[in-house]
């Protein structure tokens, strides 16, 4: 059976980028992008490049082209090309060819380095939301001057305030303690005596970075009382994450208290628990995940992770993201390997009799566009 209509449909699909953060806002050298296209923040020894990595060989293979170059251009020559047209035009080039149509923007790390909502929109000519992330506004309270009594409702009045035109919430609470946290919902009193160590802490250091679990919980829970979508990063990550603390079905006692709320939880990349994502998103209604990280990164491989992603969970349960921040590269990647990933997965399902066409065109879809639309709540047309 003929898979051109397939091919067609992914290819030309505008996608929602569920989780997304802004490209650079300047210049970068060489080492600076090499740093950007690995998760590490640690340097990179002077024996090895990250060109030389799956999400290295993509870039040169996929993103060259879009700059003028042929395929597999030689690392020098895509720098010197990156240099000539200059950041705001590999910029502009890489987001439009990568066919996102919409963004939701998580803007809480960071921000002064990479665009905000606005240089977004106006470098890829797209509709860009946002995204807010709760330990990100606890620290700004803690910084703007709170006593420890007054944190509990301070925070609460500034996350409405905030969240006032967002679409979603993110939590980085696998980054700053892991999946194994407590799940019940501290009360005001504990959460004010955390919060009298950690501002005590923040003075003492000059360093504000919650990473107590109370605080974590409670900044979880908020969201939660707020009410929209709650984005939770899972597994693989900077080395911040001890990974074995990240696998998602630490999570399901929390799931479990969080379903009768209404609230919707999103798995955030999950790579390698994209199988455990899965069955969370199979057996809980109110649970979702994707891929996305772990796509760019396993460039040549992320063929695989897509296909693990449409094993076991119904696919109105899946979403597509990129999870790019900073090189524009990390953001037309995203799309070019998941549409890649797709085509390669779902074509011999329907050549071989297993699906009919019209069925893959329709699962492509629903991950790449309309399951984001109805989860946030997202315009029709958006």
């Amino acid at each position: 059976m003929s898979t051109d209509s397939l091919t067609e449909a992914i290819e030309e699909l505008p996608l929602v980028d569920h989780h997304v953060h802004g490209a650079l806002r300047g210049d970068v050298d060489r080492a600076g992008l090499e740093l950007m296209l690995t998760e590490s923040d640690r340097p990179i020894p002077p024996w090895m490049t990250q060109f030389d990595s799956q999400v290295g060989f993509a870039v040169r293979r996929w993103c060259a082209p879009v700059l003028g170059l042929d395929p597999h251009a030689s690392p020098e020559a895509y720098l010197a090309r990156r240099g000539e047209l200059g950041t705001a035009e590999v910029t502009r080039r890489l987001l439009t060819a990568s066919g996102i149509d919409h963004y939701l923007l998580e803007t809480g790390y960071k921000g002064e380095e990479i665009l905000g909502i606005d240089g977004m929109a106006r470098a890829s000519g797209r509709r860009v939301d946002e995204v807010i992330r709760l330990e990100a506004v606890l620290e700004d309270v803690a910084r703007g001057g709170v006593a420890a009594a007054d944190l509990p409702e301070r925070f609460r009045e500034t996350l409405a305030r905030r969240t006032a035109d967002a679409v979603g919430l993110k939590s980085i609470v696998a980054y700053r303690f892991g999946f194994d946290f407590d799940p019940e919902r501290p009360t005001d009193a504990e959460v004010a005596a955390a919060a009298g160590q950690w501002l005590a802490q923040c003075e003492k250091t000059g360093e504000v970075r919650v990473t107590d679990p109370v605080l974590l919980r409670f900044g979880l829970w908020s969201g939660v009382d707020r009410g929209l979508p709650i984005q939770l990063h899972a597994g693989y990550g900077d080395p911040d994450v001890e990974l074995h603390r990240c696998d998602p079905l630490l999570l399901t006692r929390f799931i479990k208290s969080v379903r009768p709320h209404g609230v919707d939880l999103l798995l955030l990349h999950c790579y390698p628990f994209q199988r455990n994502a899965g069955y969370l998103a199979q057996v809980f209604p109110h649970v979702y995940f994707d891929v996305g990280l772990g796509v760019n990164y396993t460039g040549m491989r992320s063929d695989a992770v897509v296909a693990e992603s449409l094993e076991l969970a119904p696919f109105a349960k899946i979403l597509f993201s990129s999870d790019a921040w900073g090189p524009p590269e990390l953001h037309h990647l995203g799309a070019l390997l998941w549409r890649r990933g797709m085509l390669r997965t779902l074509a011999p399902w329907v050549e071989s009799g297993e699906w009919a066409v019209d069925d893959a065109i329709r699962v492509a879809r629903m991950i790449g566009r309309d399951n984001a639309r109805r989860v946030y709540g997202l315009a029709d047309g958006a």
